[in-house]
């Protein structure tokens, strides 16, 4: 098992690819809920690396199928970049979105190191939505909807090839949880390609237990886990600050257990937190949330455990 290692926080200040203004303010949001200052608390070397710059958001209507297309690869470009960077330098990057169009560039960015350095890879994707449309099957042409569907080798060349390989990862290397909004010609291609999702009536029905069993078989000491964390994942009950809410979530403390299963691996070595709005928020509760769910992926619990 892999110790807590030190770790880099990375704002990337952006909307680019969302639907709604103000996820751009989220890695402040973080900051001020005391991210760092938990962490410090349990243990980690927390080194702030402060925000990157790109594009602004010039909000306009979808070329083509896709909206701010340019953008979202400048952005995306510069996001690989720091992410890689902290990894070649051993330490552990956790990214503060900004919209989740950004976890191409970071999980481009895991893939890239991997093949450095011979590790296998596997992509826990914790989100409301499947984020695998196409220019083709998206409704609204907004980027955040599409990164895994990118990510796989599908979307326009500008945006598959960042991280150098094409296809940056294979569909079989995702589980994806918590999932409960798909569009409908969405769906029929994440049968297609065999994406391995354990929506919400799937956790209903085993539990988030076995649900979580499931998605960490296999991983052994030669495992690079990254952990994409979509604010949106949780009821909006709990988290009310992003920008495409969806109800029923898992609970507060089936969240907490998926956190905790997580940090049980000891194979976590890269985390995005993604999409959380505090133009939407009430008084920072979902940016307080999330600073809780993080700290049990770096240790904390509820019970007194051997």
């Amino acid at each position: 098992m892999t110790k807590l290692r030190n770790v880099s926080l990375i704002g990337a200040p952006t909307d680019i690819g969302a639907g709604a203004r103000g996820a751009s303010m989220g890695p402040e949001a973080m900051r001020v809920a005391g991210l760092a200052e938990a962490l410090r608390a349990r243990g980690v070397d927390v080194l702030d690396r402060g925000n990157l710059s790109g594009p602004a958001n010039p909000w306009l209507p979808p070329t083509d199928g896709y909206r701010h297309l340019p953008e979202v690869v400048a952005w995306n470009r510069t996001v690989h970049d720091a992410v890689y960077n902290e990894l070649k330098t051993g330490r552990m990057p956790i990214l503060l979105g900004g919209d989740h169009c950004l976890g191409l560039g970071s999980i481009a960015a895991v893939a890239h190191h991997c093949r450095d350095v011979g590790k296998k890879l596997r992509v826990l994707w914790l989100d409301a939505h499947a984020d695998f449309n196409t220019s083709a099957l998206t409704p609204s042409g907004n980027i955040h909807g599409m990164p895994v569907a990118c990510l796989c080798g599908f979307g326009p060349q500008e945006l598959i090839e960042i991280g150098g390989h094409t296809p940056a990862i294979s569909p079989k290397w995702v589980r994806q949880i918590g999932i409960r909004s798909v569009d409908e010609g969405e769906r029929r291609f994440v049968h297609e390609q065999d994406l391995e999702v354990f929506d919400m009536r799937f956790i209903d029905e085993v539990g988030m237990r076995h649900t979580m069993e499931l998605a960490l078989a296999t991983l052994d000491d030669n495992t690079h886990l990254h952990v994409s964390f979509d604010v949106d994942f949780l009821d909006p009950v709990m988290a009310p600050g992003v920008g495409t809410t969806v109800s029923g979530g898992p609970t507060y403390r089936e969240a907490h257990l998926c956190m905790e299963m997580i940090h049980d691996t000891g194979r976590m070595a890269s985390l995005d937190v993604m999409e959380l709005n505090p133009a939407l928020d009430e008084r920072n509760k979902t940016a307080l949330v999330a600073v809780d769910l993080i700290e049990s992926l770096f240790g904390k619990s509820t019970l007194m455990r051997k």
